[in-house]
Order: C-alpha cells, then structure tokens, then sequence
C-alpha cells in the first residue's frame, strides 16, 4: 500500500482528499501541524507528497526545493494559484506535477498512479540535517555522493535520525541491534559506533554523532 503524505490547510478540502485517497487504498497521512514541514514529510517516509502552496508558516514553494534537496518525492502540487508563472517556478524547483484545484477526482488519480509507477522501487529517504539515510537499504546519501551502511551502523544511525534531536540511551540501541533491553556489554556497542564514525567520515559526517556522558548518543542538529 502506497503511503501518501498530504500538506493542505483547508480542513473541508482536506477531509474531502483523505475520503478520496483512502477509498482508492492509499494510507494516507495529513500534515496538520504547518511546523517544520520538510522534517515532519522526512520522519515519514512517503512514497508520494500532495503539497499546497499558500499555506500558513511557510511557502509551497521553500517546502517543495526542500524535500528535493533531501532526495524525498514525487511531489504533486495541488493549489488553487493557476498562474503558468506558478506552475513553472514549482515544476523548477523540482514538482514532479501541478494540478489546480477545483480538481477532477479522475484526473487526481491518474496523475497520482503515474508518478508512483515512475517512482516506484526508488527509495524514500528520512531527513538527518545534512544528509538523508534509506531505512530499507541503510544507504545513506549526501549531496550526489552515497554509500552503503552495515546492518549495525545503519541500525544505529537510523534510531539516532529517528529520534533526532533527542538522546538515544544505550539500552535503546543495543535492544535495536540485539533486541533486548538488558545492556551488558558496552565494549560490543562503542565498537559499532567506532565503525559507524569512521563510515561517516568517507562523507565528512563523522562529528554528526555527539556523545550525551551517562545519557547516550545523539545526532546534532
């Protein structure tokens, strides 16, 4: 089931769009919370965005080059701003589609099929600030540059993108990397870490990683 992530802030239109979606087997999740945006679209991982443009804290437009910065899309932009200057400056900054509401349900749908079936088998990214990490293949890309992680280190990269920019206890990590709870070694964790820094540093990433004393590990930023 392919998941959709909608940013629409007209409550009819958007409860109108979630029946739509829903009734064709899409999981579909609403942006509520016009905070942060990109972050929030990163965190879940869709296989499609629909994005507005006017909405209330931030442009369409600054959201769209920054979910194509990270790697995230397709991009379907649905708005009411018919203007042809609208629709080149959003397909420039990287839309995958322009639609103008009213829409035609029809038409949605064939615009939204089209491009999952273009984008299908590529991977969706989850944003860590300066890069974005694949949770499926623990690839993790920064700019045009990439490379594969081993099942620890992306475990542990991805728990600490995850609950970025929050501490990730040792216990945690260590019941995602051996599932339990009970930390007993801490020699076996800090070698993963080691080999993940020295992983990241093939990409400059590898003061990324802060050390919480007593607490854990967090990502910056």
């Amino acid at each position: 089931m392919a998941r959709i992530v909608m940013v629409e802030d007209d409550p009819l239109m958007r409860e109108e769009l979630i029946d739509i979606l829903q009734k064709e087997g899409f999981e579909t999740v609403a942006i509520t919370d016009f905070h942060d945006i990109a972050l929030q679209i990163a965190t879940l991982a869709p296989d499609l965005v629909i994005l507005d443009i006017n909405l209330p804290e931030q442009s369409g437009f600054e959201i769209c080059k920054s979910l194509k910065s990270k790697g995230i899309g397709p991009i379907l932009v649905l708005t009411s701003r018919d203007k042809l200057q609208d629709e080149l400056h959003g397909l420039y900054l990287g839309a995958d589609d322009y639609l103008t509401k009213p829409c035609n349900r029809d038409r949605l749908l064939a615009r939204i099929q089209n491009l999952l079936r273009r984008y299908e088998g590529q991977p969706s990214l989850i944003d860590g600030g300066s890069f974005s990490l694949d949770p499926n293949t623990f690839t993790l890309y920064k700019g045009s540059q990439s490379l594969v992680l081993s099942a620890n280190e992306g475990g542990i990269l991805l728990a600490l993108v995850q609950n970025r920019p929050e501490i990730v206890s040792k216990r945690a990590l260590s019941e995602r990397l051996w599932g339990t709870d009970q930390y007993i070694d801490e020699n076996a964790l800090q070698v993963n870490l080691t080999r993940l820094r020295k992983t990241l540093r093939q990409l400059n990433l590898e003061n990324q990683i802060e050390t919480i004393r007593g607490q854990g590990y967090r990502l910056r930023g």
